[in-house]
C-alpha cells in the first residue's frame, strides 16, 4: 500500500479508533449479569474470545507496521531547502514556536513599567521594571522567526502530502 505521510497518519488514527472500539466492545460483552431465576442464555451477549483476540491482534499488528513505516519515512526523508529529516523538523518547529513565544512576550513589554506591589507588602516605594534590550531589535527577530516558522510548517505540510512511502499491512 502506498501512502503519503498525511494519509498514513489518518489511517493510523482510524486503526487506533477501530482497536479501541473493539476493546471496548470486548470489555462489555466478555462478561454479563443475569438475575437469580433468569435464564443466563437469554441475556448472554454474542462474544467469542478467539475471534476477539484474533481481531485485536490483527489490528495491533497493522498499527505497529504502519507506525514503523511512518517512523522510517520520518527519519529518512529529507525536507528540501532545509537539509534536515522530517523527524528533525518535528523537533525544530516546536523550538521555533517557543522562540516566537518568548520574543512575542519581550516585544510586547513597555520600556518602563510600574511593578505591581505584592499582596500584603506595605511600602511607599514605587518600583519600575526597565527592559534591558532593544525592543525594535526583538521585534525584527520576532518577525523573522514568525516567517521562518511559517515556512518550516509549509515545507513539512508539502512533504507530508506529496512524498509517498510503502507499507504492507
Amino acid at each position: 500500500m502506498k501512502l503519503s505521510s498525511a494519509e498514513g497518519a489518518k489511517l493510523l488514527k482510524k486503526l487506533k479508533s477501530e482497536y479501541d472500539a473493539l476493546k471496548s466492545k470486548e470489555s462489555i460483552s466478555s462478561t454479563f449479569l443475569a438475575s437469580v431465576g433468569e435464564n443466563p442464555e437469554s441475556v448472554r451477549p454474542k462474544y467469542d474470545y478467539k475471534d476477539a483476540k484474533a481481531e485485536l491482534d490483527s489490528l495491533a499488528l497493522k498499527i505497529r507496521k504502519l507506525k514503523h513505516a511512518i517512523n522510517l519515512f520520518n527519519t529518512t526523508t529529507v525536507i528540501p531547502g532545509y537539509d534536515i529529516t522530517i523527524d528533525e523538523m518535528l523537533v525544530f518547529i516546536p523550538q521555533l514556536s517557543a522562540k516566537k513565544q518568548k520574543l512575542s512576550e519581550m516585544a510586547s513589554r513597555l520600556p518602563k513599567a510600574r511593578e505591581e506591589q505584592e499582596y500584603g507588602r506595605a511600602s511607599n516605594i514605587i518600583d519600575y521594571r526597565y527592559v534591558n534590550y532593544d525592543i525594535d531589535e526583538v521585534t525584527k527577530d520576532l518577525l523573522a522567526v514568525t516567517d521562518e516558522l511559517s515556512d518550516a510548517q509549509l515545507a513539512l505540510d508539502l512533504i507530508n502530502h506529496s512524498a509517498i512511502f510503502e507499507v504492507e499491512l
